[in-house]
This record gives C-alpha cells, sequence and structure tokens, in this order.
C-alpha cells in the first residue's frame, strides 16, 4: 500500500497536470524534500531536444504509410514550386544569353557636327578615357580610311562596290562577338603588315571565297588573311574592308582619329553610362558626339524578368498553402487517433509543454522529409528540362533556401494547433474519449 501524504494524496502518484510528483532521484531516494523524503514540491520531468526529436520520429514511423503520403503531398507541391523557378530562372537565362547577342549592353559613340556645320571629330585618346568608366566591360573602336578597295589593279575606280575601307583595333571581335568564317583575324601578323580581313558582303562583292589572294587597296596590294561571318551587332563590317590600325596609320595616311567608339556594360548601368559617355570621349565638346540609345531588347529583356519574378512568387505561394493545409490536416486526424497515447504519456507524467513539443516535432520533421524531397525532385525536374532545351541550367540559391525555410515555417504554423490541442486533453478525457 502507497504512503499518504499530509494533504491525503497518496506518494509517487500524479498531480493534477500529470506530472510525476517524487519520482525516485538518481541515488535511489524520493526526490521530492530537500532531504530526499517524501512530500516536497512536484517537480515535471524534462526531455532534451534530441529527446523530443527522437519522439516525433518515433510517432512519424508507427504509422509510415500516413507519414509517405502526407510528405509526398508537400514534396509534390515544393517540387512544382522548385520546378518553375527553376525552369523560368533557366529559360531566363537561355533568353538572356539570346539577347545578349544581340547587343543589349552595347552602346556607340560617334562624331557629329561642330557649330559651325562641319564634321567634327573625336580625340584619338577617347577609347583609354573610357575605359576609366566603371561598369564598362570592353571598348573597340574603328576609323574611316580614305582610301578604296578593288578585286585588282585594273578595275575602273569608280567600281569600288561601296566597301568602305576601316581601321581596325586588335579587340574589335571580342567587343561585337565577330568571328571570321574562314581564315584568321588581323593579330596574327606583324601590326605594319599590309593585310586585309573582308566582311561578309565585302568578300562577295569581290568575289573572294578564302584567304590567300590579294586585292588592290588604297594604291598597293593587301593580302587577305580571313573573312568574317555577319556580324549582327554592326552591320556596317559586313560591307567593310579591314585593315590593322597601325598599318593604316603607316600605309595609308590615317591620322588615328576613331569614328565609331563601341563600348559593353553592365546591363544594369547601360542608362548611366550612356549617360557620360558623350562627356567622357570628348571632353571638350561633348555635344559634338552622337551616342546610340540602349536596344529595345534589354527593355524587353527587364519586362520579362519582372514578369517572371511575378509568376515564381505566385505559384510558389499557392504551393506552399497546399503543403500546409496537407501537413494540418495529417497532425489533426493524428492528435484524435492517438488520444489513448495522449491519455497515458499525461497519466504517466508528461506535461502539456512536452505533448505539445511532440506534435509540433512531428510537424516539423513531416515538413522537412517532405521539403527536402521536394527540393530534389525540383532540381532533377529543372535539370532534365533545361537540358532538353539546351538552356543554362540556373536553380536559383534562394529557391532551394527558401522552399526548405518555408516548408518548415508552414509545417511549424500547420502543426501548432493541433498540437495545442493535444496538449490541452486532460488524462482523464484523453482515455475516455
Amino acid at each position: 500500500m502507497s504512503a499518504r501524504r499530509p494533504d491525503g494524496g497518496a506518494a509517487g502518484g500524479p498531480s493534477q497536470d500529470g506530472a510525476a510528483v517524487n519520482a525516485p532521484g538518481a541515488d535511489g531516494r524520493a526526490a521530492g524534500g530537500p532531504d530526499g523524503r517524501a512530500g516536497g514540491p512536484p517537480r515535471p520531468a524534462r526531455l532534451a531536444a534530441a529527446d523530443v526529436v527522437r519522439l516525433g520520429a518515433a510517432g512519424l514511423r508507427a504509422r509510415p504509410l500516413r507519414m509517405v503520403l502526407s510528405a509526398a503531398g508537400i514534396a509534390i507541391g515544393i517540387a512544382a514550386m522548385l520546378a518553375v523557378v527553376g525552369i523560368s530562372a533557366s529559360s531566363r537565362a537561355g533568353l538572356d544569353r539570346t539577347l545578349a547577342a544581340l547587343g543589349t549592353n552595347l552602346l556607340t559613340a560617334a562624331p557629329g557636327r561642330t557649330f559651325s556645320g562641319a564634321d567634327a571629330a573625336l580625340p584619338p585618346e577617347s577609347l583609354a578615357m573610357v575605359r576609366r568608366i566603371g561598369p564598362v566591360r570592353a571598348v573597340s573602336a574603328t576609323g574611316t580610311v580614305d582610301a578604296k578597295v578593288y578585286r585588282n589593279d585594273h578595275v575602273p575606280a569608280a567600281e569600288s562596290g561601296s566597301i568602305a575601307v576601316l581601321a581596325a583595333r586588335d579587340d574589335l571581335p571580342e567587343t561585337l562577338r565577330a568571328t571570321p568564317a574562314r581564315g584568321r583575324w588581323l593579330t596574327g601578323t606583324s601590326p605594319d603588315a599590309p593585310v586585309v580581313v573582308l566582311g561578309a558582303t565585302a568578300a562577295e562583292r569581290l568575289g573572294i571565297r578564302g584567304p590567300g589572294p590579294r586585292v588592290w587597296l588604297g594604291g598597293q596590294w593587301f593580302a587577305v588573311v580571313g573573312i568574317l561571318a555577319p556580324v549582327p551587332l554592326a552591320r556596317e563590317l559586313d560591307s567593310a574592308a579591314l585593315i590593322g590600325w597601325s598599318a593604316a596609320r603607316r600605309l595609308l595616311g590615317f591620322d588615328g582619329s576613331p569614328t565609331t567608339v563601341y563600348t559593353r556594360s553592365l546591363d544594369a548601368a547601360v542608362e548611366q553610362v550612356r549617360a557620360v559617355l558623350a562627356a567622357t570621349v570628348n571632353p571638350q565638346a561633348p555635344n559634338e558626339v552622337l551616342v546610340s540609345r540602349p536596344s529595345d531588347a534589354l527593355a524587353a529583356a527587364r519586362a520579362t524578368d519582372v514578369a517572371l519574378q511575378g509568376l515564381m512568387l505566385g505559384l510558389g505561394a499557392v504551393a506552399l498553402l497546399v503543403g500546409g493545409v496537407g501537413v494540418a490536416n495529417t497532425m489533426l486526424i493524428s492528435v484524435l487517433e492517438r488520444r489513448a497515447e495522449i491519455g497515458l504519456r499525461r497519466a504517466l507524467g508528461a506535461t502539456r509543454a512536452q505533448v505539445c513539443g511532440q506534435f509540433l516535432m512531428e510537424s516539423l520533421l513531416l515538413a522537412a522529409t517532405g521539403g527536402a524531397a521536394g527540393v530534389a525532385a525540383g532540381s532533377a525536374v529543372t535539370a532534365g528540362w533545361s537540358w532538353w532545351r539546351s538552356w543554362p541550367v540556373a536553380v536559383p540559391w534562394w529557391a532551394l533556401a527558401g522552399g526548405l525555410a518555408a516548408t518548415l515555417l508552414v509545417g511549424a504554423a500547420a502543426g501548432f494547433y493541433p498540437a495545442l490541442r493535444a496538449a490541452r486533453l486532460t488524462p482523464t478525457e484523453a482515455l475516455t474519449g
């Protein structure tokens, strides 16, 4: 027969809130009064964080099929959100790559007119000054040379074929993404060598199909070393004969003044670069410089970014809402089915906080399992679709981290009410229910 307390209760029995009273201590004595004797105030049992995790995991393992189905619902929602975000980001990366080929960040500066109406000129040092603009990533130039080019020296002077002769900087192909269709660029020989690279249209007009032949340019022979493929960013190069900057100065009397300056800058800073480009190219007379406006493709790219971001946020919110409803439904049903377990735990000394923590941990583990599976599935779908469409794979890091974090937050919010409801059950109510 159990000993009686002064207030008539049995020593060692449950208290009113279900916490164990006077449980044996580590030394085998009753943990009650200061001297180890029974009769002291009750001490609720304590659970470490690791114990709460193990307890939550055990509750999920007890019903594996329900856990798998519930986690699958969350995983599908997260995978759909991440796939939409990843595919949209990959599509946008592919679109940006296509638009970059169209020169969205390309600006050109050319000489205009003076106040008197005469043709203006750009200073020879303008390229060096433009390179000092922070957001500018590439600069090159061409200069008009007063010369004509013919197939040979027997062609009448009037039959020039409207082919312009331009002095070109060595870095022009990198700036304009120009590539030789046949042969090579001018950098393979001495800077003063009489060699020329023909644009695609110029080569066709001269009847030249590859490197090797010579052309009569400026009253002397120049060897053709390459033919450019069509240059979408600078169509004027297609009908031009390009010679080296140094060779143009030494052999044809070129004064070194550029007539077209090409700049490529960061997409986000194109307008800022355009605002200072004229004053940078010609500080003495910026009003004599003509600067092109940013490409319409850049505005289209930014509008596309805004539309895709809105789509991603909307679909992500719907997916998280669906996952949260699934978690809440699963945990509510779990509380109803496990009333006897809750009552038994409460009768054995579990506090309301411990019962609430158990169910809340189950909800978090369920959400984390579904979220991790959804992130993996969404990333795989994005990679497969991007590979099939030949897009660069672009899964934003914020989508991966945000998907997991949002899943945990939704799981905590969805599991809070069921956990609170379980904690409010008294032992008698839970066991009789």
